[in-house]
Formats: C-alpha cells, sequence, structure tokens
C-alpha cells in the first residue's frame, strides 16, 4: 500500500508522526511536504497528494493543516477526490465504509496522535460498504456526489 501525505505548517508535527507510524506498518510513504514551520499556502499541498490519489501514484491520501478544513476543501476540487474531515478512528472508519474517501484529512489543532494513528488504522482496514448487501444507498450516494462534480466542472469560466 502506498499513502501520499502532506502539510502545511500547522500539521507538520501530526504528519512526521504520521509518516513514522506507517513506516513501522511497511506501509510506503510519499511524502509532499512541507518540512519546515515556515509558513505556507496549504493548498499547494492539497494539490499534490490529491493528484498523485487521482493519477494512482498512490492509494490514498492524507493532508494536515491546523483545522483540516482549509485542506479538506482544496481537495475536494480535485476531480475524483473524495477528501474527508476525520476527527476520531470512528469518523474515519465511516469515512471509507459510507463515503468511499480516498483521502483523510485532520487538523492538528484538534486531533492528538493517538486519535489520528487509530483513525489511519481505522479508515485502512475498513472497506466500502457499497459493494455489500443493504450498501446499495452508499453507491448512490458517491454517484449523486459525482454527477455533482461532473454538473459544476468548468461551469464557471467566464469569471
Amino acid at each position: 500500500m502506498k499513502i501520499s501525505i502532506g502539510s502545511d505548517h500547522g500539521g507538520i508535527y501530526l504528519k512526521k508522526s504520521l509518516i513514522g507510524f506507517m513506516k513501522k506498518l511497511d506501509i510506503e510513504v510519499i511524502d509532499r511536504g512541507t518540512n519546515s514551520e515556515e509558513s505556507v499556502d496549504y493548498p499547494l499541498f492539497a494539490e499534490k497528494v490529491s493528484v498523485d490519489v487521482k493519477d494512482k501514484n498512490a492509494d490514498y491520501g492524507i493532508l494536515i493543516c491546523k483545522t483540516g478544513i482549509g485542506m479538506s476543501i482544496s481537495a475536494n476540487k480535485i476531480s475524483g477526490i473524495r477528501a474527508a474531515l476525520v476527527y476520531s478512528p470512528k469518523t474515519g472508519k465511516l469515512a471509507r465504509e459510507h463515503n468511499n474517501a480516498n483521502v483523510l484529512c485532520f487538523g492538528a489543532g484538534y486531533i492528538d496522535f493517538d486519535s489520528a494513528k487509530l483513525a489511519v488504522k481505522e479508515f485502512l482496514s475498513a472497506e466500502f460498504e457499497g459493494n455489500k448487501p443493504g450498501g446499495e444507498r452508499h453507491c448512490r450516494r458517491i454517484e449523486e456526489i459525482t454527477s455533482l462534480e461532473k454538473k459544476y466542472r468548468n461551469n464557471n469560466q467566464e469569471e
């Protein structure tokens, strides 16, 4: 398994800790930065990680900023990305099972390392329930999200 991970300056320490944790699990990690406490713009890192996932250079992505909000908004602008702002192990699991999320977003100021690593474990061990009996509603909802993405793609070119 290969995970692409990125953070801004607000998430650098959680990112480094999660990289160490994932390497102990024999997960290949692509570190897309940042690697300093100097202020940077989170959309740049959201794009790098999301494109890795979209282009199948990574199985999943992890993005971290101070709140996780900016990263999740930015990542979800990339076609095919379903980024979920996760704040507990349970939401990590549900992001995968119900939403077929492919990018986890964390707010480093709002989740501790132990909860984040458990959320990663839950996410990676969970399966999308859309392929299971009774999971049709999850597939339908993912199709609706994809339909919205297609409907509004490039509609604002005049702006």
